[in-house]
């Protein structure tokens, strides 16, 4: 049986009295990939945002390997490294070069070499396709290339997992495969990877597991095939019949 990453059990948040996440109990597997499905709202961006506690949650425990990371108090640093997320928003320095983004963290965080640092930003770029582009600036790249580098700067702190939240959505549709690519390219390389999504082909294509989430709560869960020919809850049917006209 595969080892269980991450955990989540019972995890509840919400923002004043408005709940976001009502009860999430949710098992990550070592080198699965699962997409988050559901309308806006649903609580898919919160939910990545508590995995690697950027949010706080409210109650519920969060296992990392076993190990009891929600704990209050504790050092969150650490995890973060361990717990790599990628946002829409590329969030790129525009006064760095793309190779400058990506070994800042590397270098101040993890106390790297600038040469041990240099050599595995440079493999990463050659392996994502932009070995001719790691000097240019971020205004100097296209939509696609500067998500290609956010993913870049997140991989380079080698982390155990990684999160993306809606990645593609802020793309022209032309661009948004190119992102795709490399998700398939993580996943082929044994990634463990929680998306959030509304690219139902990829998730269809590619995911191990799709989890349906609406009001907070997830709904429905399985394999692709499943989820996407035949799911029993008659909201994730409406939802899959509105998004795939």
């Amino acid at each position: 049986m595969t080892e269980v990453k991450l955990k989540l059990s019972g995890v509840t948040k919400a923002f004043g009295k408005q709940p976001v996440l009502q009860g999430i109990d949710l098992d990550i597997a070592e080198s699965e990939m699962v997409c988050l499905i559901g309308p806006s709202g649903s609580g898919k961006s919160t939910l990545l945002r508590c995995m690697n506690l950027l949010e706080p949650i409210d109650d519920g425990v969060i296992h990392l390997d076993g190990v009891d990371i929600s704990e209050p108090g504790l050092d969150l640093r650490p995890i973060r490294r361990q717990i790599g997320i990628v946002f829409q928003s590329f969030n790129l320095f525009p006064h760095l070069s793309a190779m400058d983004n990506v070994l800042l963290a590397p270098l101040r965080v993890l106390g790297k070499s600038k040469a041990n640092a240099d050599g595995q930003a440079r493999e990463l770029f050659t392996r994502f396709g932009l070995a001719n582009e790691m000097h240019k600036y971020p205004d100097q790249l296209s939509g696609g290339q500067q998500q290609r580098v956010a993913v870049i700067r997140a991989l380079a702190m080698q982390p155990q997992i990684m999160l993306f939240d809606e990645i593609t959505s802020a793309l022209d549709p032309e661009l948004v495969e190119e992102v795709l690519d490399v998700l398939r390219q993580l996943r082929d390389a044994g990634m463990t990877m929680v998306l959030a999504t509304h690219e139902m082909g990829f998730a269809r294509e590619l995911a191990d597991r799709v989890c349906f989430l609406d009001q907070g709560k997830i709904v429905e869960q399985g394999p692709p095939d499943v989820i996407f020919a035949a799911p029993k809850h008659q909201r994730t049917r409406t939802f899959l019949k509105s998004v795939l006209r």
